[in-house]
């Protein structure tokens, strides 16, 4: 069995080659959206302690903006340029890789300039303008898989941002449409993306949404987030997503889908267990 892949002081320089690592898991968390810099600075100082010694990459995200709610009241932010500079202060204050998502192509450039990793929301994952934008400021681009493509579909999203002159790309599935209220995982996905040379992550919080609900709140199943994460991790997948809070029930936005801050040292512990175990069947 391979060593794990030393960290190189957690400093944003390893990203492009530790996402590609066969040995360990990479780790994308953090709360929802940004919603005051000591929820993003207590969430990230303890998945940092965590990760640290069980030497797990983390990248840490959140959104500067949700742009995607369901009713116009929702919450949406506190403001982009306010919520940007929490990020990049996560960034340079852990020494930390920071993901947040964009929108719209003239969003591109302007959260480049903040963080390491543009995230592609899964319903704008056949964006053309908007994969390009991305592609172009040459910061790591995650193309989250929409819920209504095929894994092949998937391929042609990322082309468009390697036609583009950048292919530091990450796909991440995120469930499939099961009716109106539901998602389901096709573990399928995880290998048949994998094929196209890119590493794959699987987004634990979002592939348990149960979204459209009549309230007009996103739910979710919360508590099947080690049985999603263990069977992902079991497969191969190269990195794993979950979002975070330290209280859910608070949060502003997709709380139904979170976990405790306080569960996830348990979470990942078992996790890296798993993929050593892995790694001996290679």
């Amino acid at each position: 069995m391979g060593e794990i892949v030393p960290l190189n002081a957690l400093v944003p320089n390893w990203l492009p080659e530790i996402i590609k690592s066969p040995y360990q898991f990479f780790l994308i968390a953090g709360p929802c959206v940004v919603e005051n810099e000591n929820i993003c600075f207590t969430v990230a100082e303890k998945l940092l302690s965590i990760c640290h010694p069980l030497g797990i990459p983390l990248i840490f995200k959140s959104s500067y903006r949700k742009a995607n709610r369901t009713k116009l009241d929702s919450f949406q932010g506190i403001g982009d340029e306010k919520a940007l500079k929490i990020l990049q202060k996560v960034k340079e204050h852990f020494h930390l890789p920071v993901l947040t998502d964009v929108h719209e192509s003239h969003e591109c450039e302007i959260a480049a300039n903040y963080v390491d990793v543009l995230q592609i929301p899964a319903f704008l994952c056949r964006q053309t303008d908007l994969l390009v934008a991305a592609a172009k400021t040459q910061k790591v681009i995650n193309i989250k898989k929409g819920q209504f493509v095929s894994a092949k579909t998937m391929e042609f999203a990322a082309e468009k941002v390697k036609a583009s002159g950048n292919s530091k790309i990450i796909l991440t599935e995120r469930g499939t449409m099961f009716g109106y209220n539901d998602l389901i995982v096709d573990y399928r996905n995880i290998a048949w993306m994998q094929e196209f040379g890119y590493p794959v992550v699987l987004d634990i919080t979002h592939s348990l949404q149960q979204p459209n609900q009549a309230s007009g709140v996103t739910g979710g199943r919360p508590q099947l987030v080690e049985l999603i994460a263990k069977a992902g991790i079991a497969i191969g997948v190269n990195g794993i997503f979950l979002e975070t809070h330290p209280n859910p029930s608070e949060a502003k936005s997709d709380g139904a889908n979170m976990i405790p801050l306080s569960d996830v040292e348990k979470l990942l512990k078992k996790l890296s267990i798993l993929r050593k175990a892995y790694l001996d069947t290679l």
